[in-house]
Parts: C-alpha cells; sequence; structure tokens
C-alpha cells in the first residue's frame, strides 16, 4: 500500500520539473523524515501502533510545505460579523433548497439515523449544507499538505496538529487510501461533514454497510456519522434547541451573552437583568442566554438549551450554532410545503442523485 506520486501530462519528468521552478517553495521532501526530525519522530511512533514504516515514508515524503495554509490559518479570524450579516451567508434560497432536495435523495438514511440517534433530518442536513452545501465544496487542499504544514511549522498548535495527522495516516492506511490523494480544508477538515481526522476516527460509522466509513464520497456515511457525533456529546431527542425572549434595547453589561457552554443561567436570574422569555417557561430553567446583534442599534434575544450546547461542539461558535438552528427551521418548513418548487439546478442535482 505505498502511496504513488502521479504526475499528469506529457512527459512526468518535465511536469514535475517545471512545477518545482514556478514554485521553489514547494518541494517534495520537505517532510521527508530521513531529513527532517519531527516526521522521524512521527514515523517511529505510528510504527509502533503497527503500520509499516516503508508506507509511512512513502507518505510523508509526499507531503509539501504550504505557507498558504499558515496564512490562512493567521487571517481565520475574520472581521467580527453581526448576526444578520453571519445569517445571510447560510440563509439563502438556494443552500435551503439543496436541503429539502438532499434529505428528499437519501430519505432512508436521514429516517434511520433519526430513529438510531435522535437527531431530525433537518439538523443533520443543515450541518452539512453549512459545512460544505451538501457535500458540494469539500475543500481543495491536500489534507496531507495542510497537516504535516500545521503540525510541524505552526507557532503555537503543532502539537494538536500532529495529533490530526497522526490520525489521518492511521485511517488513510486503515481504509487502504493514498493519503495524497485526499482533499479537505486547509485546517485538515474532510468529506461532506468537514470531520477533522481525530473526530473521524472517533465519530464516522459504516452507515451503509458497505465495511468502510467513507465521509469523502459517500452521503449515507456522512448522515449517520453527523447522528452519531450529535448522539455522543448529548444530543436530547425530541427537545428543543432554544427559546425566544425579550429584552432591554441594549444588553445588559450583567449578563454574560453567548457563552458555547452547557446553560449557566437561571431564567430568575435574567429576568433581573430584563430578559424575559416569550412564552412561559419555569423560572428554575437553566440557559445559554444569547444575544444576536442585528444591526447597530437592533438587539435581539434567544435562550439556548442543551441542545444548542450540542450543536457548538461541532463548531464553537454561537452564531454558527445558530445558524444551523435556523437553516434546519427553513428546510423544515420548505419540506411542509405540498409540493415544494425545487429550481432547475437542485431538481437535476436530485435526479442524478438517485
Amino acid at each position: 500500500m505505498k502511496p504513488s506520486r502521479k504526475w499528469k501530462g506529457a512527459g512526468g519528468v518535465l511536469v514535475a520539473t517545471t512545477l518545482w521552478m514556478l514554485a521553489p517553495a514547494l518541494h517534495a521532501a520537505d517532510f521527508a523524515p530521513a531529513q527532517h526530525e519531527g516526521a522521524r519522530g512521527l514515523v517511529s511512533e505510528l510504527t509502533e501502533r503497527g503500520i509499516e514504516r516503508d508506507w509511512l515514508e512513502a507518505a510523508l515524503q509526499d507531503a509539501v510545505f504550504q505557507q498558504g495554509v499558515l496564512d490562512a490559518m493567521a487571517g481565520a479570524a475574520e472581521r467580527r460579523l453581526r448576526w444578520d450579516e453571519y445569517r445571510e451567508i447560510f440563509l439563502q434560497p438556494e443552500r435551503i433548497a439543496r436541503g429539502v432536495a438532499f434529505i428528499e435523495a437519501h430519505d432512508d438514511a436521514f429516517s434511520r439515523a433519526r430513529a438510531e440517534y435522535g437527531v431530525p433530518p433537518e439538523i443533520i442536513a443543515a450541518i452539512i449544507g453549512v459545512e460544505t452545501s451538501y457535500g458540494r465544496f469539500t475543500g481543495r487542499h491536500r489534507v496531507l499538505d495542510s497537516l504535516a504544514t500545521l503540525a510541524f511549522h505552526h507557532p503555537a498548535r503543532g502539537n494538536f496538529f500532529r495529533g490530526e495527522l497522526a490520525a489521518f495516516l492511521e485511517i488513510s492506511h486503515e481504509q487502504g487510501v493514498d493519503p495524497a490523494s485526499l482533499m479537505g480544508s486547509y485546517a485538515g477538515a474532510m468529506g461532506y461533514p468537514q470531520f477533522i481526522p481525530t473526530s473521524y476516527r472517533a465519530y464516522a460509522v459504516d452507515f451503509d454497510g458497505d465495511g468502510q466509513r467513507d465521509l469523502w464520497t459517500n452521503p449515507v456515511d456522512a448522515i449517520g456519522s453527523v447522528g452519531n457525533y450529535f448522539a455522543e456529546h448529548g444530543w436530547r431527542r425530541d427537545e428543543p434547541i432554544y427559546a425566544e425572549a425579550e429584552g432591554p434595547d441594549m444588553p445588559p453589561e450583567a449578563v454574560e451573552f453567548n457563552r458555547t457552554q452547557r446553560p449557566y443561567l437561571d431564567l430568575s436570574e435574567l429576568e433581573q437583568a430584563g430578559i424575559v422569555p416569550r412564552a412561559e417557561l419555569d423560572a428554575a430553567t437553566t440557559v445559554i442566554p444569547l444575544a444576536l446583534e442585528a444591526d447597530d442599534t437592533a438587539w435581539r434575544y434567544r435562550l439556548g438549551y442543551e441542545n444548542f450546547y450540542v450543536i457548538t461542539r461541532y463548531n464553537h461558535s454561537h452564531l454558527y450554532a445558530m445558524a444551523v438552528t435556523e437553516l434546519a427551521e427553513a428546510i423544515a418548513d420548505q419540506r411542509a410545503l405540498e409540493p415544494f418548487p425545487l429550481s432547475a439546478s437542485v431538481a437535476a442535482e436530485q435526479e442524478e442523485s438517485l
């Protein structure tokens, strides 16, 4: 199972030489264990876990340093977005329509995921919709390059990414896949649901029973794996995600809003600060107080429950969790329409997937 290097085009040597000259910072031996101490140590570690040394050395020999990955990580914290700006990215009619079509195309898998894990189809679809637009955009970086670059060159999180690189090599070896062939995000997230390698190992499931956990090309495995991820993180079947609330024009300083941790404030404490639920709730209920900025002067208040917290285990952002929730609601609303008019492009894609 030695990874192979393939050069496309007439005359592999010529193509390789041309790329070398055009991009001198990218060298095939950047992480060759014979020259790279960190890679050599990783090979020794994974050899002890049962992976052939020749396979590991060939894999890391193929890894290429990518300065663009480090640049992307450094710029990942984009300018602060208000809720309405963030929401606009994901709550588009086309993404909602694709969510409806995705559920219809894989109805059996979604039904089984709901029965087994307790997670509604719309939530699973919304996660995949936000992450990759239902598998349409799964990343343009070689995962091997991204993780090797981050493992050995990230100034603060090298140890974390070294663990991800190790897990990625284990997955590739177990599944008989050339690690250099797999694409993902600049941070090493992969497949329909954009699992990082350690999450892939821990939560991916073979949901179609073909003997392999494939999140790169198999939407059924992706659906089951997202359901499993949520169940393992404490999703509560048939319980709500949040409640609407009313509050003052500006969020009171006495309340810590938008902390992505388990519900931490009683309603009685919030009511003292002027934030009250629209529906009648037990005053002892514990919630995550959310203050969502709609524009420079308007705020919207919501109260997150345990299931809201579970969504933030996928991405530690309250805006992300709320975008997933609202996309799921929009998909559910559209599915309730009979019939739902799909756009021509979405209908054609749905037909091809069946």
